[in-house]
This record gives C-alpha cells, sequence and structure tokens, in this order.
C-alpha cells in the first residue's frame, strides 16, 4: 500500500486555476522529485498537502486513512488540520525559523507545544523536556550542527539555517518531509551543504516529496520524477526516463531551456 496517495486535488485561486486533476502515489522510503517552471503550481500543491492552503476538489491519503476530502467539511476544522499536519514535515525554500529562538529552541519548539497537551505533561515535565532536548541534540548533530546548537538565526549561514529547519521538520517524526526549493535561498557553495543532506536522508531511506529546480539532484536522489507544467502533471515516471527519454514536449522544452541555462 503506498504511504500517500493524492487523489484528483484542484485548487484556484480566484479565476486563475492553479492545479488541475493532480493524481500520483508515493511509496514508503521513495523520494519523488517534482519540477516545472515557476508558476507551475508546485509549491501549491505542497501547501495542499501540508494543509496550509485547502484544495477545492480531490482526497488525501496517508497511509491508507483518508486525511482530507473536499466532499468531507466536518473532516476540515482547525483541530482536525492540526493533527493531519504531523503526518507531513515541510521544510521552507526561507528557512522560516524563529528569530528569537535558538537553533536548539526552534527545532524543539513543536515537541513541547504538543507536549502540553499530553495528560502526564505537569506531572512528568522535566522528563519530558530532556526527551525533546535530547532528540533535538541528536538531530543537529546529525546535521553537523553540533557546534551551533546555541546560536540564533542571524548568527547562521543560510545553508546552517536550512539544516535547522530539516532537523525541525523530522522533530516530530513525519510520514513523510516535504522540501519546498530548499536551496533556491542559497548560494551554490551552501546549496551543496543542504544537498548533501538530503541525499544522506535519501540513503537512510525517508521518504520525501522535492520540489527543485535542481535538475542533477533530481536525476540522482529521486526514485520518481513529475514534471508539472500550468497546474497539470504532463509527464511522470523514473528519473532515467523522464530526462532521459523524455515523451512529452513540453518536459522535452523545459529540459532543454534549463540544460542552456545551466
Amino acid at each position: 500500500m503506498p504511504i500517500l496517495e493524492i487523489k484528483n486535488i484542484n485548487k484556484s485561486f480566484g479565476s486563475t486555476d492553479v492545479l488541475k486533476d493532480i493524481s500520483f502515489s508515493l511509496e514508503r522510503g521513495q523520494a519523488l522529485a517534482i519540477i516545472g517552471s515557476s508558476g507551475s503550481g508546485k509549491t501549491t500543491l505542497l501547501r495542499c498537502l501540508n494543509f496550509l492552503e485547502t484544495p477545492d476538489a480531490g482526497r488525501i491519503i496517508v497511509n491508507g486513512e483518508t486525511l482530507f476530502d473536499a466532499n468531507d467539511p466536518a473532516g476540515q476544522s482547525d483541530a482536525a488540520i492540526r493533527k493531519k499536519r504531523l503526518h507531513f514535515g515541510m521544510v521552507f525554500q526561507s528557512f522560516n525559523l524563529f528569530p528569537q529562538y535558538t537553533a536548539l529552541e526552534n527545532v524543539m519548539l513543536a515537541s513541547l507545544l504538543l507536549a502540553q497537551e499530553r495528560p502526564d505533561y505537569k506531572q512528568n515535565k522535566k522528563e519530558i523536556h530532556a526527551e525533546i532536548e535530547q532528540n533535538a541534540i541528536r538531530l543537529l548533530d546529525q546535521m553537523s550542527l553540533s557546534g551551533r546548537m546555541s546560536h540564533y538565526p542571524h548568527q547562521l549561514s543560510g545553508g546552517q539555517q536550512q539544516r535547522v529547519a530539516i532537523a525541525r521538520a523530522l522533530a516530530l517524526s513525519p510520514d513523510i518531509l516535504c522540501f519546498d526549493e530548499p536551496t533556491s535561498a542559497l548560494d551554490p557553495e551552501l546549496t551543496g551543504e543542504v544537498l548533501r543532506v538530503i541525499r544522506e536522508l535519501s540513503d537512510q531511506h525517508t521518504t520525501m516529496i522535492i520540489v527543485t529546480h535542481e535538475m542533477e539532484f533530481a536525476r540522482d536522489v529521486a526514485d520518481h520524477v513529475v514534471f508539472m507544467d500550468e497546474g497539470l502533471i504532463v509527464e511522470e515516471g523514473r528519473p532515467e526516463d523522464v530526462f532521459g527519454n523524455t515523451q512529452n514536449e513540453r518536459t522535452r522544452a523545459f529540459l532543454s531551456r534549463y540544460s542552456q541555462n545551466s
């Protein structure tokens, strides 16, 4: 059974159709790369998966459980959506760290807020806090940031901030880790830092969806590639097929423009 099934997702803003009948599935432990021109709907799709936007139609299913059904408004309450977001870890292109918190505090924050809802929180506050802190330390060490845990975002490079953001996204052990163009705000050297981390996560069979303009990276890391254009999935398949045996003219034109600009 796929870990994620997207069925017939549509999304419009006013008279503009941004997503048009989007359907695909993702197996556990796979990395899916979504490529396409700016404005093709890639980021909106991720925002729909993370319930930052509400699709107009369609269903989102994780581990066989329907998390979203446009025909079921009762399942779209704020409390229900907060719970459903836990299935997805989101890494934004602009980091979105809280400037008033250190790297360690940024990674711990969501876990602490959730822990306060536990019935045993007051009784076991010290132990729960220590457990969350140890998990955050482990994740930051995994990101090669053990010497930066007490630093605030403004004291970190862009690559370091993005690695903190990845650690934060992993802190709640999501089913699926989503990256929205995680290197677009970075220079080439810092881009390499972040891509190395994502490669390591792929090697660990972390289930991921990666929106990226890094074509070589998508070719090397992804198990499956989706090409989007004007809100549609135009082509999808194994990286060697999408990049090496392109079937669709729009995909060929996009990849040709990319190769000319790279």
